[in-house]
């Protein structure tokens, strides 16, 4: 096998240019590869490179730069793989990517052995900021795991974390603040997850409730039954919105707008004038302030339109973007100011999201609209993913005959239990 065909002058002239072509053998199975030059020929980039058969395959091994191992060394390396490879029968390829396999696996211990589970928490909410709607979700985040996991676990290296730890963290709180624990062992699955594809951890995620938490700890039903949120009966609404309309102020107003659009309490205070077209009678809420994280459209009733009109004369007065001013100079409602109307009624057995319950309630005894219009209404998700994804419409011209219908029967008091169903359209 002759070798030796290159020399230390020839290689110079190569990457200088001088001599042009992209593979230079020297023999035996090494070459020197010029990947890349620039216009007048130098070479930018250039490596040396082994070549060999094994098994009827070939393949080929790099041995380095062309700048930083000199012809003798790679020379010398080609000698040492060819060896390998005939004598041995050494696959060195493979057998170079599975050291370096070892080398990497042994960097990301010893990483996992320095990384704590603050340290991957704290990487795991800053990369979950910018997905956070508001304040409010970053907030908790931080709060739970400063207050219940950093304390037991924080300083503990994130691939140590084991089942045991993380009862420890969660079991205090399951039976006195189970809501808490149940969204504390969220955020702990989480963090251990991020831990994983980062490679930092192996295994199943000690913090995971399908088949593993849920045998060592009571369901979250049984030890704090879901409580929903109190609801008016829909045929006391009528009588409800009578006295509603005795009430003076801000709130009063937005509490019956919100009955009558059957939106959330953060939709409605955060209404905004430019989300609002009074000619069609349309709010659009955007993406952002939904809970679904899309636009919703909602028709506007005449009531509905009547209520913004005196918000209208308020704005007129105080300039504001919101509709529903609060009492602060350019501010909003305050998201409790609702809930103290309702007491201040002496309703203080209802809640405000609890409105939207009444509504949906009438929607399924009283009317024969579509289940689809009556979800859509409340901007729920409707049918499985697949059958959303062929929902195309909003079935806004439904949505507004109910619309139209309900703020009708919300006119209407003492309506009783057992009135004939509402047909599409009528009253």
């Amino acid at each position: 096998m002759r070798t030796g065909k290159l020399t230390a002058k020839k290689v110079d002239s190569i990457l200088a240019g001088r001599v042009a072509g992209r593979y230079h053998g020297d023999g035996g199975g090494l070459w020197l590869v010029v990947s890349k030059r620039d216009e007048s020929g130098r070479a930018l980039a250039a490596s040396w490179v082994y070549r060999y058969m094994l098994h009827g395959k070939s393949a080929e091994m790099g041995l380095g730069s062309a700048w930083d191992i000199s012809l003798a060394d790679a020379r010398e390396g080609a000698r040492v793989a060819r060896q390998r490879v005939k004598k041995d029968k050494v696959d060195v390829l493979a057998e170079r990517r599975e050291q370096e396999r070892v080398q990497r696996d042994a960097r990301k211990s010893e990483l996992a052995r320095r990384m704590t589970f603050r340290d991957v928490a704290e990487s795991l909410m800053a990369a979950k900021d910018p997905g956070w709607r508001n304040g409010k979700h970053r907030n908790q985040w931080r709060s739970t795991l400063e207050t219940y996991a950093y304390p037991i676990i924080g300083d503990t290296e994130v691939s140590a974390i084991d089942t045991p730890m993380v009862v420890r963290v969660v079991e205090p709180l399951w039976l006195t603040k189970t809501e808490t624990a149940s969204r504390l062992r969220g955020r702990l699955e989480a963090v251990l997850d991020r831990a994983r594809a980062l490679g930092l951890r192996n295994g199943e995620n000690p913090a995971r409730w399908k088949g593993h938490l849920e045998h060592l700890l009571p369901q979250k039903t049984k030890v704090a039954p879901v409580q929903h949120h109190e609801a008016l009966p829909y045929p006391d609404i009528g009588t409800f919105m009578a006295e509603l309309r005795e009430q003076k102020g801000v709130a009063a107003r937005g509490l019956e707008f919100l009955i009558l659009t059957c939106a959330r309490t953060g939709e409605v205070i955060g209404c905004r004038w430019n989300e609002l077209d009074l000619d069609t009678k349309l709010w659009a809420v955007p993406a952002e302030r939904m809970k679904a994280n899309k636009e919703h459209r909602v028709p506007l009733a005449d009531r509905a339109i009547a209520i913004l009109a005196e918000m209208r004369e308020i704005r007129t007065r105080r300039q504001s973007e919101y509709v529903f001013q609060g009492a602060k100079e350019g501010s909003p409602l305050s998201n409790m100011s609702m809930l103290m109307l309702l007491r201040r009624m002496g309703h203080s057995e209802l809640t405000v999201h609890g409105f939207r319950a009444t509504a949906r309630s009438w929607m399924a005894a009283q009317t024969n609209f579509p289940r689809e219009v009556a979800e859509m209404a409340l901007a729920h998700d409707v049918g499985e993913k697949v059958e959303r994804a062929y929902q195309r419409t909003d079935m806004f011209a439904k949505r507004r005959q109910l619309s139209d219908a309900w703020a009708r029967y919300c006119d209407k008091p003492a309506q009783g239990g057992n009135g004939k169903v509402v047909l599409m359209g009528a009253v």
